[in-house]
């Protein structure tokens, strides 16, 4: 054997890190160095954002957050003009991305508007309205029971009425199996766009320091590619026909998408921003009984079984109970963006897959008059159910 034969050839992990390892070394170096610039002058930007706001008998909790380049310290609460002596901060000082919380001591009245300013040590001033106060409820039994109670009636109940569609979808011609799945199509997209918004929405009103609207896209990224894994993971598999795996993806996008609705839900009843109204129910049952349409609709050539059915139920419709107890105990703006960003790329990977199916098989085009009624008559469904919504 040559001396060359017997000189080892370096790892392949090793040769990956070289780079990475170089570039760390150039950067403590540069670090080592105290180069000018790295220090901030002047007045330090301050911009805390309100997480959470907890009201008790007699006491109103601030959970707040730093969104800001610099540190922040909380010097003084006052609320309605009055100084509050006796606040407890549990970190003055806050630190970039840190966080805090501030419990105040007030008696505070039932429906009455409140405005709250928290003094920094730079005389800054952060306002903190409360427009109508209200308990927060509790993360009790009887909480969680309302929240399971309402995610049953704005998710699961519908979507599951919306799946005895199938003995009908069964007994109609390929022509207008190709409409409803066009149709499916346009109520897909409509929640696509609708989750998007919300999406945005509140990411922005929330801290802005994790990522903001960016997060709504990410988690969009997010699901189309773990769902477009998961499809071509169950095609390799061979398992069950091109239908059900279809019907369990669109079950899988709806089921994030209602997540993100039942986040909403429930942060809106925590804050008594929700009417708990026989209307609003209606209006619920009426919009989600259509996505059980969309779940049966690659099924109707098949017969499956009631257990299946169940479970494609309850896969699209029981994350909306999730999302209530989620939102109601513990809301976060950035968790609820991107909550809903996975809906929405959820949504948009299932209706790519439905795509081909809705193609006329002498044309070969996919947008026909026929599909493209189909797609105006679902989002047409979506935007009416709405509006009572």
């Amino acid at each position: 054997m040559t001396s060359a034969a017997r000189v080892r050839r370096p790892s392949t992990w090793l040769l990956g890190l070289a780079p990475l390892a170089l570039v760390a070394a150039l950067v403590v170096a540069f670090l080592a160095f105290d180069p000018p610039g790295l220090d901030r002058h002047g007045v330090p930007i301050e911009n805390i954002a309100v997480e959470r706001t907890v009201l008790r008998p007699g006491e109103i909790r601030l959970q707040l957050r730093n969104d800001g380049p610099d540190p922040v310290r909380i010097a003084q609460v006052i609320v309605n003009d009055a100084y509050i002596p006796t606040a407890d901060i549990s970190s003055p000082e806050v630190g970039r991305l840190g966080s805090s919380t501030i419990r105040i001591p007030y008696a505070w009245v039932e429906a009455q508007s409140y405005d709250i300013s928290l003094l920094t040590s730079t005389g800054g001033t952060i306002a903190v309205p409360i427009a109508a106060a209200t308990e927060t409820p509790s993360g009790d039994a009887g909480f969680f029971g309302l929240m399971a109670l309402l995610g049953l009636y704005v998710g699961v109940i519908p979507v599951t009425l919306g799946l005895l569609w199938l003995p009908w979808l069964r007994r109609v011609g390929p022509t207008a199996i190709r409409f409803l799945l066009a149709l499916t199509v346009g109520l897909l997209l409509f929640l696509a766009v609708d989750a998007t918004f919300e999406g945005l929405s509140i990411a922005g009103g929330g801290p802005q320091a994790f990522g903001g609207p960016a997060l709504v896209i990410l988690g969009a990224i997010a699901a189309f590619l773990v769902l477009s894994a998961a499809d071509a993971w169950i095609s390799a598999r061979r398992g069950g026909t091109a239908g059900g795996r279809l019907a369990l993806l669109i079950a899988l996008g709806i089921g994030l998408h209602n997540l993100g609705e039942g986040l909403a839900i429930g942060s809106a009843y925590a804050i008594g921003e929700l009417a708990l109204g026989a209307f609003l129910v209606v209006g619920f049952a009426l919009h989600n009984t259509t996505e059980g349409l969309a779940v049966v609709a690659p099924l109707a050539n098949e017969r499956p079984g009631w257990r299946r059915l169940a479970l494609l139920g309850a896969l699209a419709g029981a994350p909306a109970v999730l999302g209530a107890w989620v939102g109601g105990v513990a809301y976060s703006a950035p968790a609820a963006a991107f909550m809903l960003g996975l809906g929405v790329g959820a949504i948009l990977q299932v209706a790519l897959q439905i795509l081909p199916a809705v193609r006329d098989g002498e044309s070969g085009k996919a947008l026909t008059p026929l599909t493209a009624g189909g797609l105006a008559t679902g989002l047409a469904i979506m935007y009416a159910t709405s509006l009572m919504v």
